[in-house]
């Protein structure tokens, strides 16, 4: 028995609704319109059902801070540093504006590893958000708990090289350069106050990040909305994401799509062709 096996089967529930008003502000962050058909687009649910914790109750990072408590949700680990490694993403049926929504939690699993940078605890969080009584997104998330950077490593992720990300083998392509004021948006959005996506200092000197780092479900958001450019309005069935490197905000990211058998491949890749992000739907 792990020293974490009491968290495993824990669950939460919250609720929310699906307001015309946050909603348009995630339109607006994205730089979209809405749907013609009046549904919700899909990669909204990451701004519903939020943790809420009072201000006093986070800690240095800017992460809820986790106890012993029946009362506390996530295990106490004590690996300091956390971030969203993946998730896998069921599309069951579109939102609408005004629903009303109950999200559903479950600790399914965690697992202590090690890793090249020290020890490792994968914490898997099963979501089920239902609008107006009927399951509509179901995903698993999986965070990631390590150790701060020894003193001395150089900075995540590494300058870049003299490569160039070649575009040519995929079916479709974007290119921008997150501003700070889109990762301001969507910690707003997404009630994120960790540290790394707004506050320059401690990401860089605390953290060992060479600038802001974009959220991954932010990254996944705009994977997300170029599928939606090439196929339409909910069109995925499943959507599935895995980080593998740090993008820096205010760098080039390279956003791109094409048909992989009866399913689609994703990415994200830095300007020198540094993998950022790995994602798959159907």
């Amino acid at each position: 028995m792990s020293d974490w096996d009491a968290w495993i089967g824990r669950e939460e529930r919250r609720e929310d609704r699906v307001e015309p008003s946050a909603y348009a502000r995630w339109l607006a962050t994205l730089d979209r319109e809405a749907p013609a058909d009046g549904s919700v687009a899909q990669g909204f649910h990451w701004c519903l059902a939020l943790p809420d914790a009072p201000t006093a109750g986070l800690g240095e990072d800017g992460h809820p801070l986790r106890d012993a408590s029946p009362d506390s949700f996530l295990p106490p680990v004590p690996q300091p540093r956390r971030m969203w490694a993946s998730s896998k993403v069921e599309f069951l049926a579109p939102l609408r504006v005004g629903a009303a929504i109950e999200r559903r939690s479950k600790v399914a699993s965690v697992t202590a590893k090690s890793g090249a940078s020290g020890p490792l605890v994968f914490v898997d969080v099963a979501h089920e958000t239902h609008a107006d009584g009927t399951l509509a997104v179901r995903e698993v998330q999986s965070l990631v708990y390590r150790d701060p950077p020894p003193a001395g490593t150089p900075p995540a992720p590494p300058v870049a090289g003299p490569g160039s990300f070649d575009p040519a083998a995929w079916t479709a392509h974007r290119a921008l350069a997150p501003s700070e004021p889109l990762l301001f948006r969507f910690s707003a959005l997404t009630f994120n106050s960790h540290r790394i996506h707004y506050d320059a200092p401690y990401a860089t000197h605390v953290e060992g990040y060479r600038g802001l780092v974009v959220h991954g479900p932010l990254t996944a958001s705009l994977l997300l909305d170029l599928a939606r450019r090439e196929l339409g309005d909910n069109a995925l069935k499943s959507f599935a994401f895995r980080g593998v490197s740090p993008a820096i905000a205010g760098e080039l990211l390279h956003l791109v799509m094409r048909s992989k058998s009866a399913a689609y491949e994703l990415g994200a890749f830095a300007p020198d062709g540094r993998e950022v992000m790995r994602a798959s739907a159907t």
